[in-house]
């Protein structure tokens, strides 16, 4: 009989022999070391496959053509146009033209594999890509023909799509291009701040020399400002100037280990090679430098773009800035400068600085004096730190003591023995007459007069009563910076504080607007191709004392401000009535060792905050007001008053 085929099995052996046969337990589905090895290969296969198709997929593009790229606009509050800026500053040049030794520096700095490696660092792309999916901060680690791409070929977004373009592109420009070529190419496109965009206009920009002239310490500092020239542009403050110290000297010994500077050599660069001053376009010349310089600075806080993002163009700004009022208070400084001091006669008067701003009762700044010229004179006087505030602080502390101390009111005061009483033995203030220029008659001791007559040892021992903390408290509720208050001594009441005279201004509306303040703010709007910058709403009202406590205040500063103008033989009757009529509160201020002197007063639904001092430039301290305008050091506070009357009065 013929055999029967033999027919097939249920159980023929898989192509795939998984989960594995004859294997029991948990050791059926642990693959074995050759499907592990096929696995790992069919991947790479896989991956390698991938990997030449995108390759092949991605082109290098063309160039970007920033001779297209518009200028950044500010407008007025009006709509008016206030200024455009943003030219490319950019002049190439080939590396004939540049020294060694700025090749060395960048390449110390940047990426000293440059010349070995393919173009790309695989882990500086690896941790970029999810620091941005996790939302983290923006990584570093490209190499300097990644840079070169990020400049050149893309644009400045960070996401995970630009990077991976970045990677495919660079891969191909190291391929087609010579690393000569590429290096030049970063070193003419690499932004360096100051509006200098390549080593040349950096080099003029710092320097003021061409880049053939730099020498290898002048070259480190300018290498480290491509790790973010807004960080290490030692000009920019006391931080910046150590970081770029910190940096350039790490630049140099960093040569020295990969050896392209010798010991001896690297011993002969031990002074850091200071840059000269900033310079500032002409068009921003005036005061409109330092209106887009507050500008610039609110947008950084509020949109996280930076100065390299603003000085590429496209944006359009509208500001709170109204052209008349930063006019009429330009005018009010210099029609008092011009006719009460007189630097070519009186020492004194040399080396006099005044700054100014004028915000509404929501934080709007509506107007600023930063100094005579945003293109001589770099410092914005109207938002610097580092003028002592003097006696216009005592409010706060006023305010402090009214708001926490239990029991205590204006009428309250100190016996001769320095003891608070609380319930008010004092008889309140009666005025003899109702405008300014008539004599208060008050109780000598009350809260209410000392105020008003600037006592410092009832505000010593209040704020010592009251607790110093309170006080620094309320006075960063109000709108002061903390960075800006003096460290809590016995001094501390009498106004060692220094907040700059925008955020004084905005810290007065609490005491005018029945305690609430809104922080300052400078731009209403900003767009870009047509597409709304998110992060410009209006901020929000926040109560900083209670409404009793800024009524009681305001009206003492209104005592105060009027007794003060009265005082002030120089104001024209007619300017000094005009301006109280408009007047619902101000206080003058001076500091103890003469070097500021201060008025804030709110008038038209503005307040308004005006300092003075003297500052010789290339001296970090401040000069004595003693004898300024031929006055004595009694009456050295007067011109900030006279300034603030000729702004309100237009006179």
């Amino acid at each position: 009989m013929a055999r029967r085929p033999n027919r097939p099995t249920r159980h023929r052996r898989l192509a795939v022999d998984y989960p594995r046969r004859g294997k029991r337990t948990w050791r059926r589905w642990v693959p074995s070391w050759r499907q592990v090895l096929s696995g790992v290969m069919l991947g790479l296969v896989a991956l390698t496959g991938l990997f030449a198709a995108v390759y092949a997929s991605v082109d290098i593009p063309d160039e970007n053509d920033e001779a297209r790229r518009q200028g950044t606009v500010y407008y007025w509050a009006d709509g008016s146009q206030l200024v455009s800026v943003g030219a490319v500053n950019r002049q190439n040049v080939t590396l004939a033209d540049i020294p060694d030794s700025v090749e060395n520096a960048v390449i110390a700095a940047e990426n000293e594999t440059f010349y070995s490696d393919p173009g790309v660092s695989a882990t500086g792309i690896a941790r970029a890509a999810v620091s941005i999916v996790t939302g983290g901060e923006t990584q570093g680690g490209s190499t300097i023909t990644q840079q070169y791409v990020k400049n050149t070929y893309l644009s400045q977004e960070q996401s995970a799509t630009r990077k991976f373009k970045e990677f495919f592109i660079s891969l191909k420009l190291n391929n087609k291009q010579g690393k000569k070529e590429i290096l030049q190419g970063y070193l003419n496109t690499s932004w360096f701040g100051r509006g200098a965009y390549g080593i040349q206009a950096a080099a003029n920009a710092y320097y003021g020399i061409p880049a053939k002239d730099l020498d290898p310490s002048q070259a480190a500092l300018l290498a480290s400002l491509l790790k973010g020239a807004e960080q290490y542009d030692p000009a920019g403050s006391k931080a910046n100037h150590e970081r770029a110290v910190d940096r350039w000297e790490w630049i140099l010994d960093r040569q020295v280990e990969i050896g392209t500077m010798t010991k001896a050599e690297r011993a002969t660069y031990r002074k850091f090679p200071e840059p000269k001053p900033a310079a500032k376009p002409t068009s921003l010349g005036g005061q409109t430098g330092y209106l887009v310089d507050i500008a610039n600075k609110y947008i950084k806080k509020r949109s996280g773009l930076t100065d390299k993002d603003l000085f590429r163009g496209g944006y359009r700004v509208h500001t709170t800035f109204d052209k008349a009022r930063v006019g009429q208070l330009e005018r009010a400084v210099r029609s008092v400068r011009k006719r009460d001091l007189d630097p070519e006669k009186r020492p004194e008067d040399k080396y006099v600085e005044v700054g100014a701003a004028s915000v509404r009762s929501d934080g709007a700044v509506v107007a600023v004096y930063g100094g005579a010229d945003a293109v001589t004179h770099f410092a914005n006087n109207a938002d610097t730190a580092g003028v002592p505030v003097g006696s216009a602080f005592k409010p706060f502390v006023l305010a402090a003591a009214l708001q926490h101390g239990d029991g205590i009111t204006l009428d309250s005061g100190y016996d001769s023995g320095g003891r608070l009483i609380k319930d008010g033995p004092y008889a309140p203030p009666a005025p003899s007459g109702s405008g300014p220029g008539q004599t208060m008659v008050t109780a000598p001791t009350s809260l209410r007069d000392a105020l008003i007559k600037s006592s410092n040892a009832t505000f010593t021992l209040l704020g010592k009563d009251i607790g110093l903390k309170k006080v620094k408290e309320l006075a960063v509720s109000a709108g002061l910076h903390k960075e800006s208050l003096a460290r809590l001594d016995k001094s501390f009441p009498l106004g060692t504080s220094t907040p700059s005279a925008v955020r004084m201004a905005d810290a007065y509306t609490a005491f005018s607007n029945e305690g609430m303040r809104a922080d300052p703010y400078s731009v209403t709007g900003m767009t870009r191709d047509g597409e709304k910058v998110e992060g410009f709403r209006k901020p929000e009202p926040r109560r900083a004392m209670d409404v009793s406590v800024a009524n009681d205040v305001n009206n003492t500063l209104g005592m105060l401000a009027w007794t003060r103008l009265g005082q002030d033989g120089k104001l024209a009757t007619f300017a000094r009535i005009k301006a109280a009529d408009n007047l619902s509160a101000g206080a003058t201020g001076e500091d103890d060792r003469m070097k500021s002197a201060w008025f804030i007063g709110h008038a038209d639904g503005l307040t308004t905050a005006v300092t003075m001092f003297r500052n010789k430039p290339g001296t970090p301290q401040l000069l004595g007001m003693q004898g300024v305008g031929g006055s004595d050091s009694e009456r050295g506070n007067v011109f900030p008053l006279r300034i603030w009357n000729a702004y309100v009065t237009g006179k």
